[in-house]
Parts: structure tokens; sequence; C-alpha cells
């Protein structure tokens, strides 16, 4: 089945911490030619420091300006401007274990490797402090997004959104394997 995406297509991929969001949201960049937008590499800034409020909100206007683009990133900072743009919310609502095992994966990868990630930061023995775990953080912060996401699907503020929740690995792998390698239908 060949999926109808809006022309031009502004995605928003949302979901909990270590759920895939820059994954999902890189593959369909590529898939729609659309400039990928990730929100946390405007967000932080070196030594994990994060921009203040004023400086990520422009950056983020700044990035969302174009006709077409695909971001990730949860932050309610910004939030507004974000969906205010876009056009389609994917929600990647996975169960908490899934999340928590690729999250594990991740960080001990990122870990391992000395992967740099936004401004140079990378992640290490912090994130498996009870501090500075990410692991903590999307363990309390799972049923959380779990709410907000649910109620902002329903606000009628943002009525002009289509939502396409995916509750699974196999549902979101079915759901791209319906956008055409070309893009979506009549996008320019």
């Amino acid at each position: 089945m060949i999926l109808s995406l809006p022309d031009p297509p502004r995605i928003a991929v949302v979901g909990t911490t270590g759920s895939g969001k820059t994954t999902l949201a890189r593959r369909l960049a590529e898939l729609l030619k659309a400039p990928h937008v990730e929100l946390d590499a405007l967000h932080w800034g070196p030594g994990w420091t994060p921009v203040c409020t004023e400086e990520f909100r422009a950056r983020i206007a700044g990035a969302l300006a174009g006709r077409r683009w695909v971001c990730d990133g949860n932050y309610s900072k910004g939030r507004d401007l974000t969906l205010a743009r876009a056009n389609t919310l994917v929600w990647l609502d996975y169960p908490l274990w899934l999340v928590m095992a690729r999250l594990l994966r991740r960080t001990v990868r990122r870990t391992v490797t000395g992967e740099a990630l936004w401004a140079g930061n990378r992640e290490g023995v912090r994130n498996f402090l009870p501090t500075e775990s990410v692991l903590l953080w999307a363990l309390k912060t799972h049923g959380q997004r779990k709410r907000e996401y649910s109620a902002l699907a329903a606000e009628p503020a943002y009525g002009h959104i289509t939502v396409v929740r995916l509750r699974s690995h196999r549902e979101t792998q079915d759901w791209l394997r319906g956008i055409p390698a070309s893009g979506a239908a009549g996008l320019d």
C-alpha cells in the first residue's frame, strides 16, 4: 500500500528517549528527499550545556522555516513552534522493555566507541550514574510521554496534523514500506 503524505511533508517524529526517533527521522528524510532536523543538535552546546531557551527557539524557527523537513525531538520548550508548522506527527509509542533494550545498547555502544554527538559531546560512564542516567530518564519519562502525546493528538489546536502512532518495530517497518523510495506521491 502506497501512503499519501502531505505535500510538502513537514514531519515531527516524537517518542520517549531511546525509541529510535532520530533513526526513523533520518530514514524518512532520505525517502522524502527532505532536510533532517535533529532538535538535540540545536539544543546542546559544548560540555552538555543546553543553549538558552530564546536561542533554542530561534534555532528551531530557522531550521523549520523551509518548505519541507523531517525533525525529531521531544522538547516542550519548542514544541509549539514545531507543531505549528508540522502537518504530520509520527509518534513512536513503543513498549518500555523495547525502549530500554535499545537505549542500553545505544548507550553502551556510544560509551565504548566514544562517538561524538552534538557540539562534540560524548556519552560516557556518567550516563550510568543515578544523577546523569539516560536510562533512568527514559524510565521516568516513558509514561509521561505517553500521556503528553495522547493529549496532544486530541488538542483542537493541532487538528491540522495527521497523527501516525506506531506501537511496534513491525508497525513502523510496515508503515515505512508504504512510502515510495522517491518520496511521497506528488512531491516536488
